[in-house]
Protein backbone atom coordinates (compact mmCIF):
# COMPACT_ATOMS: atom_id res chain seq x y z
CA UNK A 1 0.00 0.00 0.00
CA UNK A 2 1.26 3.38 -0.39
CA UNK A 3 0.97 6.34 1.16
CA UNK A 4 -1.66 7.86 -1.00
CA UNK A 5 -3.50 4.97 -0.86
CA UNK A 6 -3.48 4.60 2.84
CA UNK A 7 -3.98 8.35 3.40
CA UNK A 8 -6.33 9.03 6.41
CA UNK A 9 -9.22 11.64 5.67
CA UNK A 10 -12.40 12.62 7.01
CA UNK A 11 -15.51 10.03 5.63
CA UNK A 12 -17.24 11.44 2.61
CA UNK A 13 -20.79 11.07 1.90
CA UNK A 14 -20.30 8.49 -0.13
CA UNK A 15 -17.65 6.62 2.12
CA UNK A 16 -20.59 5.69 4.76
CA UNK A 17 -22.65 3.26 2.84
CA UNK A 18 -19.13 0.98 1.88
CA UNK A 19 -17.85 0.99 5.94
CA UNK A 20 -20.47 -1.54 7.35
CA UNK A 21 -19.25 -4.42 4.93
CA UNK A 22 -15.10 -3.62 6.38
CA UNK A 23 -16.94 -3.78 9.64
CA UNK A 24 -18.62 -7.30 8.79
CA UNK A 25 -15.52 -8.16 6.90
CA UNK A 26 -13.17 -7.79 10.12
CA UNK A 27 -15.80 -8.94 12.49
CA UNK A 28 -15.19 -12.02 10.31
CA UNK A 29 -11.40 -12.43 12.14
CA UNK A 30 -12.97 -12.70 15.48
CA UNK A 31 -14.81 -16.02 14.12
CA UNK A 32 -11.78 -18.56 14.75
CA UNK A 33 -11.64 -17.11 18.74
CA UNK A 34 -15.11 -18.39 18.92
CA UNK A 35 -16.56 -14.56 19.08
CA UNK A 36 -18.99 -14.06 16.89
CA UNK A 37 -20.99 -10.81 17.60
CA UNK A 38 -24.64 -10.82 17.92
CA UNK A 39 -27.13 -10.11 14.73
CA UNK A 40 -28.00 -6.45 14.36
CA UNK A 41 -26.88 -3.53 12.86
CA UNK A 42 -23.22 -3.14 12.76
CA UNK A 43 -21.36 -0.11 15.29
CA UNK A 44 -20.86 2.18 11.97
CA UNK A 45 -24.22 1.87 10.85
CA UNK A 46 -25.04 3.14 14.49
CA UNK A 47 -22.54 6.51 13.98
CA UNK A 48 -23.93 7.43 10.98
CA UNK A 49 -25.52 10.11 11.60
CA UNK A 50 -25.11 10.89 15.25
CA UNK A 51 -21.81 13.57 15.90
CA UNK A 52 -19.29 10.90 15.70
CA UNK A 53 -16.54 11.91 13.54
CA UNK A 54 -15.75 8.90 11.50
CA UNK A 55 -12.36 8.99 9.27
CA UNK A 56 -11.19 6.74 6.68
CA UNK A 57 -7.76 5.16 5.01
CA UNK A 58 -7.84 5.14 1.32
CA UNK A 59 -9.85 6.23 -1.38
CA UNK A 60 -12.66 4.05 -1.29
CA UNK A 61 -11.98 3.25 2.02
CA UNK A 62 -9.93 0.39 3.41
CA UNK A 63 -10.46 0.65 6.90
CA UNK A 64 -12.28 3.74 9.14
CA UNK A 65 -12.01 4.87 12.94
CA UNK A 66 -15.26 6.22 14.81
CA UNK A 67 -15.16 8.73 17.33
CA UNK A 68 -17.53 10.35 19.71
CA UNK A 69 -17.20 12.42 22.30
CA UNK A 70 -17.23 10.98 26.46
CA UNK A 71 -16.32 12.56 29.23
CA UNK A 72 -14.66 15.47 28.22
CA UNK A 73 -12.39 13.31 26.12
CA UNK A 74 -12.08 11.15 22.36
CA UNK A 75 -13.66 7.57 22.56
CA UNK A 76 -12.44 5.51 19.89
CA UNK A 77 -16.28 3.46 19.46
CA UNK A 78 -15.00 1.31 16.50
CA UNK A 79 -11.68 0.93 13.87
CA UNK A 80 -12.04 -1.46 11.52
CA UNK A 81 -10.12 -2.57 8.33
CA UNK A 82 -10.78 -4.99 5.80
CA UNK A 83 -9.91 -8.40 6.26
CA UNK A 84 -7.94 -8.81 3.59
CA UNK A 85 -5.59 -6.03 4.19
CA UNK A 86 -4.73 -6.90 7.53
CA UNK A 87 -1.17 -5.86 9.28
CA UNK A 88 -0.59 -3.48 6.25
CA UNK A 89 -0.08 -0.90 8.54
CA UNK A 90 -3.50 0.72 8.01
CA UNK A 91 -5.38 0.64 11.36
CA UNK A 92 -2.62 1.99 13.06
CA UNK A 93 -2.25 4.69 10.58
CA UNK A 94 -5.94 5.46 11.65
CA UNK A 95 -5.37 5.21 15.31
CA UNK A 96 -2.31 7.78 14.97
CA UNK A 97 -5.09 10.41 12.90
CA UNK A 98 -7.41 9.33 15.83
CA UNK A 99 -5.14 10.58 18.98
CA UNK A 100 -3.40 13.42 16.63
CA UNK A 101 -7.04 14.95 15.91
CA UNK A 102 -8.14 14.64 19.72
CA UNK A 103 -4.94 16.11 20.56
CA UNK A 104 -5.43 19.27 17.79
CA UNK A 105 -8.93 19.43 19.68
CA UNK A 106 -7.13 19.98 22.76
CA UNK A 107 -9.00 16.65 24.50
CA UNK A 108 -6.94 15.05 26.98
CA UNK A 109 -6.65 11.62 25.67
CA UNK A 110 -8.63 8.95 24.04
CA UNK A 111 -10.48 6.06 25.53
CA UNK A 112 -11.91 2.67 24.11
CA UNK A 113 -13.31 -0.10 24.78
CA UNK A 114 -11.91 -3.89 23.60
CA UNK A 115 -11.24 -7.56 24.10
CA UNK A 116 -8.21 -7.40 26.90
CA UNK A 117 -6.74 -10.82 25.15
CA UNK A 118 -7.69 -10.97 21.14
CA UNK A 119 -3.88 -9.93 20.19
CA UNK A 120 -5.37 -7.32 17.95
CA UNK A 121 -7.63 -5.51 20.33
CA UNK A 122 -5.94 -5.04 24.02
CA UNK A 123 -2.02 -6.23 23.18
CA UNK A 124 -2.42 -4.23 19.72
CA UNK A 125 -3.94 -0.46 21.77
CA UNK A 126 -1.01 -1.53 24.58
CA UNK A 127 1.60 -1.35 21.82
CA UNK A 128 0.23 1.98 20.37
CA UNK A 129 0.06 3.60 23.73
CA UNK A 130 -2.59 2.64 25.61
CA UNK A 131 -3.03 0.70 29.00
CA UNK A 132 -5.99 -0.10 31.04
CA UNK A 133 -7.74 2.56 32.74
CA UNK A 134 -9.05 1.23 36.25
CA UNK A 135 -12.47 1.52 37.19
CA UNK A 136 -12.05 4.34 39.43
CA UNK A 137 -11.22 6.58 36.95
CA UNK A 138 -14.23 6.13 34.40
CA UNK A 139 -16.33 9.00 34.11
CA UNK A 140 -20.25 8.34 33.79
CA UNK A 141 -20.00 7.84 30.20
CA UNK A 142 -17.10 5.20 29.79
CA UNK A 143 -19.30 3.68 32.97
CA UNK A 144 -22.66 3.90 30.84
CA UNK A 145 -20.63 2.41 27.53
CA UNK A 146 -19.84 -0.66 29.76
CA UNK A 147 -23.02 -1.13 31.50
CA UNK A 148 -24.43 -1.05 27.70
CA UNK A 149 -21.77 -3.73 26.30
CA UNK A 150 -22.81 -5.53 29.24
CA UNK A 151 -26.56 -5.12 28.71
CA UNK A 152 -25.98 -6.04 24.99
CA UNK A 153 -23.84 -9.22 25.82
CA UNK A 154 -20.61 -8.15 24.53
CA UNK A 155 -19.06 -9.23 27.52
CA UNK A 156 -20.63 -13.02 27.35
CA UNK A 157 -18.04 -13.04 24.15
CA UNK A 158 -14.49 -12.64 25.80
CA UNK A 159 -12.76 -10.30 29.23
CA UNK A 160 -13.08 -6.54 27.84
CA UNK A 161 -11.13 -3.60 29.22
CA UNK A 162 -11.45 -0.10 29.06
CA UNK A 163 -8.02 1.70 27.46
CA UNK A 164 -6.20 5.10 27.75
CA UNK A 165 -3.90 7.16 25.96
CA UNK A 166 -3.26 11.08 26.85
CA UNK A 167 -2.84 13.03 23.83
CA UNK A 168 0.35 14.59 25.30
Amino acid sequence: MDSVATQVRTAAPADLALLPEIERMADELFRPLGIVFPPGPTVIEQMIGTSADIVVAGDPPLGYAAVVGVDGAAHLEQIAVRADLVGRGIGGRLLRAVVERAAAAGLPGVSLLTFRDVPWNGPWYAAHGFAELPADRWGPGLRAHWDEEIHSGLHELGPRLVMWRPTT
